[in-house]
């Protein structure tokens, strides 16, 4: 259980580092939570408990950022079988190639540096 006074977000960074991608449930609410918070929106409750989703995902939506500099890129949204969306990426695809309905899975990407780890996704090859 992670330690009561670590914000939302430093348990979140933490699952992360373990190749985890956590969330949020709130047992009275029978509800997921994500983004991670203090509280579940809409009821106020404070009863919130850490779950691990099994990372699989299906794209939502999708667009391709050209950027000025550099290679271009995918942005989507991805909802978790667990029952939320969450913003990232699909990587090791053309990013053209990624489709909304595209079955995904989830990895962590590690920047270098201090930056802390994020979820990206990837094409899941049969689920």
């Amino acid at each position: 259980m992670p330690n009561a006074t670590e914000s939302p977000l430093a348990t979140y960074i933490a699952h992360l580092k373990r190749g985890e991608l956590g969330y949020q449930f709130s047992p009275s609410a029978q509800q997921v939570v994500f983004y991670p918070r203090v509280i579940a929106p809409k009821t106020g409750a404070a009863d919130l408990e850490w779950r691990v989703s099994k990372g699989l995902g299906t794209v939502h939506a999708t667009t391709v950022v050209h950027p000025q500099q550099g290679p271009k890129y995918n942005v989507c949204l991805v909802d978790v079988d667990e029952g939320f969306r969450m913003m990232s990426r699909v990587e090791d695809i053309e990013p053209t190639a990624v489709k909304i309905g595209l079955r995904v899975k989830f990895r962590v990407h590690t920047p270098e540096g201090d930056e802390d780890p994020y979820p990206v996704f990837t094409p899941a090859e049969s689920v």
